[in-house]
């Protein structure tokens, strides 16, 4: 009997675990799909989840069902946004409740979410991304809606989560971050304790002014949970907000229509150090072992109710009677600290709230600070009245306070300043209804950041406060090798710090040198190579420097300055006007002596894109061209010949394109025109292969004496390529016509074209033009062509023999047949004479001989046709004549591109001067 109980006992088992094993992958796809219908049914949003896995043995005797990936992805009016979305969400149950129907509500005994994003929005129409609950319009639907789950819960717990509130209607900016919470407590039953642990970073903004930014909170709170009432207490509890401790006393009511409150909060010491605990610790650092005197207290109580009109009734008191601390590590003290501060709102209307600040100062050895203020409707058109008073050694607030070590400060402040505003008139730029009076100044300032290349000195700093403006007295001081000195009126301080709005005025800014390098910060690369951030290096392996532009700066400037260095440039006299807005710099009017002469310029740098850009227009007088085009880079790229010229230059130039980071234009992206007059003195051909080569190429040019008086040129460059306008130069009575063009990686392709006298083109040609014994041939030219490739360093020049070859031999057998046919027509002319002079006594015989040779000569010259005897004879010696003239040609001309000569070609000598 025993044996068979055993048995069934063991078939019973078994059975238990064959379905506990298999359950879950029939029932997987059911629950999936039983959660998603429960939710979606009674909400306007949509559930979704990448799978669902169910799990009955590590959880027996209840089921565990992991959501991966969830969404809650909302309807109209917010319309695909996501409400939640979480990693991993885990439910457990009991069993029973994986068998209910699509429309039994389903129990739950443990939540756990982990890596949750909660993201609450509320629009300018105060209408809110939560409210996703459906209206059945029925009492009885609106039951049944709300019983899609129910709550039996044990325990929860949220891990590694972020809630963010975002509510545009009220200018409120919550994000509670890095969330670890839990709880426990049957929260199945009509009353009940809940144990909490919560610890978050909190960040804070109203009105685009942040007053929290990651602040530490820590909360252990035993809430005491009455679910008739719906009412929520604190029974046990201790906060940290930061360092400073707090404890909470009193309750929370949730009643249909609005919430209760009454609640009270304090410090459980008034040890000083809790005014220390309120600052961030990477600010105060460890207050551990620092000594304090005197007293600080935080308390605290809300109390009235929250609906659509209301907020608690608070009142807020902070307090310091004759404090003081110093850091073990610190030279100084802080004391004579008193703080007397509340806030108040004690109508429960948002806009009531003010803040009273009827003591705030301290000293550091004499020196002193004292503020009082009252700021009214906090949470309306904030209305500020402010006195702050005071002299400080500002070296020594480093000297009791750990301030950041890459933060040094030195100089001496005073300050004596009324102000009264409110924010609507800055908000709207009404500065007249705003009253500021006083003055500030500050002598002997110094300030160091790794964010600035030098540290900054300022020797003195004088400013008037005005009711609507503020007057910049004095400003002298130097960086690095810059020194600087203004004066000026700023328009919109006040809306400059409370209203984000740029720093508005204008300026007259004096400096005897002014180093553009001492602007210049640099940036860290990173060291990973991939770009993924794994590479973990203290030091950067390299860094850029960059110039910006102030984003905070809409000012308009008068500048002078003695000298201005700009990378290897040296700029004397600088004087013009400088509008600075939108990250943009306008020049207007600017002029400057460079080289022994004058620049003018006017145009715009823009930082604000990734990428700076500039569009300039320049206007050189008489400058030095030696070096100008030695000294600066873009006139080495666009002209490279033009540094062997000795002389003065006048140009125009217009050109934009990209800034290098350090503001030296990138070649590649320019594009412009440049018009140039060339005064010149002399050249120096053997500073350029260029000319090198030309010269070896052109024996009948001497390049030292080219003329190059009042030489005009014009080019356009873009994409990298220099384009050359046609302009001509003189060698003596030879015009030389010059075109073509170079890439700005001098890569050239020129044509020189001229036509050349036949006397420069030696003895040979000369000799020859001597025997025919011409008087037009002294004007005989021919065109020559060279052409220049290949690179400035490497020059190729060829030269076109073809057209000098044709033009010679053209000319020259011109002239000698038309010498030949002039003789004919003498002889022609002397029979005739012979024949009508009528001599009787001449041979009859020898008379009609002679008749018929004029009359044949006569009609060779007249294009009648001749017996083919005389032809053959009178054609002959021209055909003949031609042959030798040309080869004649050839042979010349070849031996003036640089071909063999005969020993006796002495071209440059025979040139007559």
């Amino acid at each position: 009997m025993k044996k068979k109980i055993l048995k069934i006992v063991g078939i019973v088992l078994l059975l238990i675990l064959v379905v506990l094993v298999a359950a879950p992958f029939v029932l997987e796809a059911k629950i999936g799909e039983l959660i998603k219908n429960n939710v979606n049914n009674n909400v306007n949003a949509t559930l979704d989840f990448s799978e669902a896995n169910l799990s009955l043995i590590a959880s027996f005797p209840n089921a565990e069902v992991s959501l991966a990936n969830t969404t809650l992805i909302t309807n109209a009016p917010f319309e695909g946004d996501t409400l939640f979305a979480a990693e991993v969400v885990s439910l457990k149950m009991g069993i029973g409740e994986l068998f209910k129907g699509a429309d039994d509500p389903i129990g739950i005994k443990n939540l756990t979410i982990n890596g949750a994003k909660l993201h609450v929005k509320v629009n300018e129409e105060e209408l809110a991304n939560y409210d996703i609950g459906k209206d059945s319009g029925s009492t009885e639907n609106e039951t049944a809606a709300s019983d899609g789950f129910t709550l039996d819960l044990q325990s929860y717990e949220i891990t590694d989560s972020e809630v963010i509130y975002d509510d545009r209607a009220a200018a409120i900016h919550l994000v509670v971050s890095g969330i670890q919470h839990k709880g426990t407590g049957d929260l199945s039953a009509t009353t009940s304790e809940l144990d909490t642990h919560t610890e978050a970073l909190v960040s804070f903004e109203l009105d685009s002014t942040n007053y929290l930014n990651k602040n530490s909170v820590q909360l252990d709170a035993l809430i005491g949970v009455d679910l008739t009432e719906n009412k929520y207490s604190f029974l046990e509890n201790e906060a940290l907000v930061n360092q400073l401790p707090l404890v909470f006393d009193g309750f929370v009511k949730v009643n249909e229509e609005n919430q209760e409150v009454d609640i009270s909060f304090k410090t459980p010491s008034s040890d000083f150090k809790n005014f220390l605990a309120v600052i961030p610790a990477e600010y105060s650092k460890n207050i551990e072992n620092v000594k304090t005197t005197g007293d600080f207290t935080v308390t605290g109580k809300f109390n009235g109710v929250v609906d659509e009109t209301h907020i608690p009734k608070f009142d807020i008191k902070i307090n310091s009677d004759n404090a003081s601390f110093k850091y073990p590590d610190l030279p100084k003290s802080v004391r004579n600290v008193f703080i007397d501060v509340d806030i108040v709102n004690a109508s429960g209307i948002v806009e009531d709230t003010y803040v009273t600040i009827d003591k705030l100062s301290f000293m550091i050895d004499e020196d002193k600070f004292n503020m009082v203020s009252k700021i009214t409707d906090l949470m309306g058109n904030t209305k500020v009245d402010a006195h702050v008073d005071g002299t400080m050694n500002l070296a020594n607030i480093s000297k009791a306070y750990p301030v950041p070590a890459d933060l040094k400060l030195k100089g001496i402040l005073n300050a004596d300043v009324t102000t009264a505003f409110d924010m609507a008139s800055i908000e709207k730029q009404r500065y007249q209804n705003t009253k500021t009076s006083g003055m500030l100044k500050v002598a002997d300032f110094e300030y160091s950041s790794p964010e600035i290349p030098n540290p900054v000195r300022i020797s003195a700093v004088g400013m008037t406060f005005n009711p609507t403006t503020v007057s910049l007295n004095e400003l002298n001081g130097t960086t690095g090798t810059t020194d600087f000195n203004a004066k000026g009126t700023i328009n919109n301080l006040l809306g400059f710090m409370f209203n984000d709005e740029q720093v508005e005025g204008n300026f007259d800014l004096n400096s005897n040198t002014f180093a553009l390098k001492d602007f210049m910060v640099a940036d860290e690369v990173s060291n990973d190579g991939d770009g993924d951030g794994s590479d973990q290096k203290e030091e950067p392996v390299s860094s850029e420097e960059k110039i910006k532009i102030p984003s905070f700066l809409d000012a308009n400037i008068n500048v002078a300055a003695n000298t201005v260095l700009y990378d290897n440039l040296e700029l004397k006299n600088v004087k013009g006007n400088l509008r600075i807005k939108d990250e943009k710099a306008v020049l207007s009017n600017m002029t400057s002596s460079m080289f022994d002469g004058k620049v003018s310029f006017a145009g715009e740098v823009s930082t604000k894109n990734e990428t700076p850009t500039f569009a300039m227009k320049l206007g050189l007088d008489k400058l030095e061209i030696g070096e100008s085009f030695k000294a600066v880079e873009l006139f080495k790229t666009l002209a490279p010949i033009a540094k062997i010229l000795q002389g003065k230059l006048d140009s125009d130039i217009e050109l934009s394109g990209n800034l290098t980071d350090d503001f030296s234009p990138d070649l590649l992206s320019l594009s412009g025109d440049l018009l140039a007059n060339i005064f010149t003195r002399e050249i120096d051909e053997q500073q350029t292969p260029v000319l090198a080569a030309l010269d070896a190429k052109l024996d009948f040019i001497d390049l030292k004496q080219l003329n190059l008086d009042e030489l005009k040129t014009k080019l356009s460059f873009k994409d990298g390529l220099v384009s050359v306008k046609p302009f001509t130069i003189k060698y003596k009575d030879i015009a030389i016509s010059i075109d073509g063009g170079h890439t700005f990686d001098q890569k050239l392709n020129y044509k020189a074209t001229m036509e050349v006298p036949a006397k420069y083109l030696g003895s040979e040609v000369n000799n020859l033009i001597a025997k025919i014994g011409e008087e037009e041939l002294k004007d005989l030219t021919i065109p020559v062509t060279a052409n220049i490739g290949g690179g400035y360093t490497s020059p190729q020049v060829t030269t076109d023999m073809t057209s000098g070859v044709k033009s010679l031999t053209n000319q020259l057998v011109e002239v000698q047949k038309q010498k030949l046919l002039n003789k004919g027509k003498d002889k022609a002319a002397d029979l005739l004479k012979g024949v009508l002079s009528g001599n009787s006594k001449a041979d009859s015989t020898k008379t009609d001989a002679n008749t018929d040779k004029a009359k044949d000569i006569l009609g060779g010259i007249l294009g009648n046709k001749s017996k083919d005897s005389t032809k053959t004879k009178t054609d002959s010696v021209p055909k003949k004549e031609e042959d030798v003239v040309k080869e004649k040609a050839k042979d010349i001309i070849g031996g003036l591109f640089g071909n063999k000569k005969k020993k006796a070609d002495t071209v440059k000598k025979d040139s007559v001067n």
